[in-house]
């Protein structure tokens, strides 16, 4: 039986860009927030982890925001020599 209702606000891009996947998935908005909640009850938290990034993690997360020193590849082979190397 449903009964309750939820309110949030969330980011326009972020709510568009989650229900192109759950239409992928053939779920409503509605249903996959009912899967995360009963995910939560049966985890008995959250569904996935959640961490503080260390500062190696935050300095590239800034980096990459900033586009600073990221790398950029003419194609796939050299990117994938690249990670090779």
């Amino acid at each position: 039986m449903k009964g309750s209702v939820i309110t949030a606000r969330i980011d326009t891009s972020a709510k568009r860009d989650a229900e192109r996947v759950f239409k992928t998935l053939g779920l409503t908005a509605t249903e996959a927030i009912t899967i995360f909640y009963k995910q939560v009850a049966l985890r008995q938290g959250l569904p996935f982890s959640v961490e503080i990034p260390n500062e190696t993690t935050r300095r590239a997360l800034k980096n990459a925001r900033l586009r600073r020193n990221l790398k950029s590849f003419d194609n796939v082979d050299d990117l994938f020599e690249d990670l090779e190397a």
